[in-house]
Formats: C-alpha cells, sequence, structure tokens
C-alpha cells in the first residue's frame, strides 16, 4: 500500500488530476503572475499588501532629506554630549548634524539649548528658533 500520494500515482498518466486534458495551461492554477488578486486570490493579495495597477510617478530629479526637528535634536544634546558627539564651550553646544545622519534640520519643536549646528541644509523656522534663543545655523548649501 502506497505511503504517499506520489508513490500511489506512479506509473498513471494523469496522476489522479482526471483526464489528460485537464491539468493544462495556466487556468488549472487560477491564471498567471497577479491574476485574479481581487476575486479569487483575494486573501493573498491582502496578506501581501499589494496595489492593483500603477500609482502616481517618481520625478528622476527629485532628492530626499533625512531630516530631524531641532525640538527633537534639543531633547538629544545631553546624550549627545556625553558620547562626545556634541562639544559643549560653555553655554554653547557645537553640533555637526552629518554625524547623527541629519542632512536637513527642520523647525518643528521648542529650542532650549544655545545650539551651533552645521547641516547641509536648515528649514526657514529652524534658522528662527536657533537664532532667537542666541544660536548660529550654518548650513553647507
Amino acid at each position: 500500500m502506497p505511503v504517499n500520494k506520489r508513490s500511489k500515482f506512479r506509473g498513471s498518466r494523469t496522476c489522479g488530476g482526471g483526464t489528460h486534458k485537464n491539468r493544462r495551461g495556466s487556468g488549472n492554477r487560477g491564471g498567471r503572475g497577479a491574476a485574479g488578486w481581487r476575486d479569487h486570490n483575494f486573501t493573498r493579495w491582502y496578506l501581501l499588501g499589494k496595489t492593483e495597477g500603477k500609482h502616481g510617478f517618481v520625478c528622476k530629479t527629485s532628492y530626499s532629506y533625512e531630516v530631524l526637528d531641532i525640538g527633537d535634536i534639543d531633547q538629544m544634546i545631553p546624550d549627545l554630549v556625553a558620547r562626545g558627539i556634541a562639544v559643549q564651550n560653555g553655554e554653547v553646544i557645537t553640533l555637526d548634524a552629518s554625524q547623527i545622519g541629519v542632512e536637513k534640520v527642520l523647525g518643528g519643536g521648542k529650542v532650549t539649548h544655545k545650539l551651533e549646528i552645521t547641516a547641509e541644509a536648515f528649514s526657514g523656522s529652524a534658522v528662527a528658533k536657533i537664532e532667537e534663543i542666541g544660536g548660529k545655523a550654518n548650513s553647507l548649501e
């Protein structure tokens, strides 16, 4: 007595698939590729998080910055000074934003430390908040 389906159908022409005309083409498996993802293959579509068709466009000349709010940087200052990434000279704390992986500094949050930050770019509100408390924003652009 066979123990599995493979050996059970060994020597059979159709291996339990009915007539030899069945199991032909992609219709046997529900279509090719992403066919039926809104219908009979919906579960697979839903679990994989796929989308249907094309969405939007990608500008070939666009560039996305690694950004961080000035308020978040301000909260990280004690830890950055302790690790030696930022340097404290009296009241002024000097920081190179590229050392923490930030290219552009945005203006969200509160600034409580007198900062001298060097980054590739700053938003207008970030510069205003840094200079309001007596700090300096050095842009590389």
